[in-house]
């Protein structure tokens, strides 16, 4: 059995953080987002405002997660409270959203996902939070999967997101805690 944890990230996580990520979105959005908009990633970039969400978080509620397998970081989780609140959503209090969920795909299906997961809900219980809600583009099918395959549902909110080169349409999804 593989060594495989879920820890808080460190300051030192970030720019393996962003190399996770702008190689994941790289290969994962290549369908969704236009050529130019993936040309204008750039890891450091992503780990510049890493370090800056790990060493100083917006609030202590706000919390970056890193998936280990060994000692390859292979995925990271970021959540805090839900900044995009409508007027309708039930317990807008006690709501987190996660911003992040990305498990690099040579490292998928080895169950990162489900634990990193896992730990932003047992993150979020204990700070009180009751509810969490996640924006996925729509045409992210292993995306819209996975969190559906984990007792996820969209609640029928969609929103636009211009990319600069175009739009993409985003559903949000949500669970509840208290299962």
């Amino acid at each position: 059995m593989a060594d495989v944890s879920v820890r808080p990230a460190v300051a030192a996580d970030a720019a393996e953080i962003g190399r996770l990520q702008n190689e994941t979105w790289q290969l994962a959005y290549r369908r969704l987002l236009p050529a130019e908009v993936l040309a204008e990633l750039d890891a450091d970039r992503f780990a510049a405002s890493w370090r800056a969400a790990i060493a100083e978080p917006p609030s202590t509620a706000h919390h970056v997660l890193v998936a280990q397998e060994g000692e390859h970081q292979v995925g990271f989780a970021a959540f805090g409270p839900d900044a995009d609140q409508q007027p309708d959503d039930p317990d807008p209090e006690h709501t987190a959203a996660i911003s992040a969920l990305l498990v690099e795909p040579r490292w998928g299906r080895r169950g990162h996902g489900s634990r990193l997961l896992a730990a932003v809900a047992d993150l979020a219980r204990v700070g009180g939070v009751r509810r969490l809600v996640a924006w996925v583009p729509a045409g992210d099918t292993a995306t819209l999967e996975f969190y559906r395959s984990a007792g996820w549902a969209a609640d029928g909110l969609q929103r636009s997101l211009d990319t600069g080169a175009g739009a993409i349409t985003e559903l949000r999804l949500h669970a509840s805690l208290e299962d």
